[in-house]
């Protein structure tokens, strides 16, 4: 299955030879450090290219980011959507942040054994930050409210893209009509399984929600 999910992303992202091969690495090296820091269940690292690498890539299915950005991502965990997102756009920058240090490690290793330049982390709560960022990833670490509130202040305002102003990539399961609620004007709804066929799929989306002006 991991074999087959490499070959996908090759085909699908058009995969130089290095991004080919830092993805081919992430199994094993996930594996050995699950070992030691809990970072992801055991019945999911059997199924990591598929639950999380590629869960992680549907962002880069909905935005293209523009060479030059800023990418947060809050509640990284063990890297995701991070780790997946920096091997892909290697010219954009990726701002790992977790309140669990010990996860941080496993980024932190996982990055220098696969030669991602472009990555840094910090130990913190996502409210704390003091960057800004183009953009703001994450993986259902809470509701969209409490999320949204977490991260003002820290976009910077306009747009890098032509089609996305500045904002949030929110990867998120289930019915979400009532917490977008609040987002109804300034978010998009994107169904995962429109690019990725696999079951697990099935009731995942990338929500968008563009900054405050």
């Amino acid at each position: 299955m991991e074999v087959n999910i490499i070959d996908y992303l090759t085909e699908t992202f058009s995969l130089n030879e290095k991004q080919r091969q830092q993805f081919e690495a992430l199994p094993d090296l996930y594996r050995h450090w699950n070992e030691q820091i809990n970072v992801i269940s055991r019945k999911d690292i059997d199924n990591l290219m598929e639950r999380h690498v590629l869960h992680a890539l549907a962002i880069a299915l909905v935005i293209d980011i523009p060479d030059g950005s800023k990418v947060m991502d809050i509640g990284t965990g063990g890297g995701f959507p991070g780790i997946p997102l920096a091997i892909l756009f290697p010219n954009v920058h990726f701002h790992l942040v977790d309140s669990i240090g010990k996860k941080l490690k496993v980024v932190e290793a996982v990055a220098e054994e696969i030669g991602l330049n472009n990555v840094t982390t910090e130990h913190n709560r996502a409210e704390k930050v003091q960057q800004k960022f183009h953009y703001i990833v994450s993986r259902a670490v809470t509701n969209l409210t409490d999320f949204e509130r977490w991260t003002r202040g820290k976009i910077e305002k306009g747009r890098m893209h032509p089609d996305f102003a500045n904002g949030i990539f929110y990867l998120k399961g289930g019915d979400l009509r009532d917490e977008l609620k609040p987002f109804k004007k300034r978010s998009k709804l994107f169904p995962i399984k429109k690019y990725f066929h696999q079951p697990f799929f099935d009731e995942k989306y990338v929500v968008y929600v563009r900054n405050e002006k």
